[in-house]
């Protein structure tokens, strides 16, 4: 369960929330290069890759997973298909994940902070299962029998030779940052507004899963892995309340600062509190 607090979507953003621009930008930026180094640094290990591709296909038909081939299947009835769902692999993972961030930097400052922590552990945490669990994806394992649309069809960000590929780590399937960080962008857009619709950012990550299980870039356990990590995440990080109000006294806009000591309750003149006052015997109010 997310303990979260989410925001009306119409009141003004909470600019004392903002972090420094100049500092988040090299924050998101060392992130994503955290992301392709990390990647790049669990390269190698292709006989341990395979092996374990071999594993994770034969514990899906145990648990009776649908075979990834069943959306390959449905993708590759049209050309037009299945190059837009390699499209949709190549481009949007990284654009909108960044789009997602600057929009809650400018709109929601205080989720914006929740979320880059969010995004920022959810990798680290994905980054060192990449390395202590390499994984060659289903296209690369003959038991699957699934297409490489992204060699056969394009485009593709992948060597044809996936051991030599100095781009990217192709053996780095499990889990998958591109289910893990859609999901996160749809729940963190859920979070943040109020609209009646916003459940729909959910069609985000179940079209993403459509394309890397369909495009054979990754496996059903792929998802279901990084969604757990996602849930530990959630959990151990929660959105932070709101900063603290402070009323309008009236003596502030006498030009007394908010900071100052509360000036003492003023005490009842004697001439008020007795009735044997001098106000009292000329008629003033009592």
């Amino acid at each position: 369960m997310m303990h979260t607090r989410s925001e009306p979507a119409d009141r003004e953003p909470d600019t004392s929330a903002r972090p420094p621009l100049v500092r988040e930008l090299f924050l998101v930026a060392g992130l994503f290069l955290v992301y392709k180094l990390g990647r790049q640094a669990a390269n190698g290990h292709v006989e341990e890759a395979y092996r374990n591709a071999g594993d994770v296909w034969d514990l899906e038909r145990a648990l009776h997973l649908p075979g990834e081939g069943s959306v390959q299947g449905v993708l590759l009835h049209s050309q037009t298909l299945v190059q837009a769902a390699n499209t949709y692999y190549v481009t949007v993972h990284f654009p909108v994940t960044l789009l997602f961030l600057v929009w809650l930097y400018w709109r929601r400052p205080r989720h914006y902070v929740w979320s880059r922590r969010i995004l920022a552990v959810l990798t680290g945490a994905a980054l060192v299962l990449h390395v202590l669990f390499p994984l060659a994806p289903p296209r690369m394992l003959d038991a699957a029998a699934l297409v490489d649309t992204g060699q056969v069809y394009g485009p593709t960000v992948y060597g044809a030779t996936p051991s030599t590929d100095s781009m990217a780590n192709q053996f780095a399937a499990m889990p998958s940052l591109h289910f893990g960080w859609a999901l996160t962008v749809a729940v963190g857009l859920i979070v943040a507004t109020r609209s009646r619709w916003r459940l729909l950012w959910l069609l985000h990550p179940l079209v993403t899963l459509l394309v890397i299980v369909g495009t054979a870039n990754h496996y059903w356990l792929d998802a279901i892995v990084v969604s757990a990590l996602l849930a530990v995440v959630l959990a151990a990080i929660r959105l932070p309340g709101p900063g603290p109000l402070h009323a309008h006294l009236p003596w502030q806009s006498a030009g007394i600062p908010a900071d100052a000591p509360n000036p003492p309750s003023p005490v009842p003149s004697p001439a008020y509190a007795s009735a044997s006052g001098p106000y009292a015997r000329s008629g003033a109010p009592r």
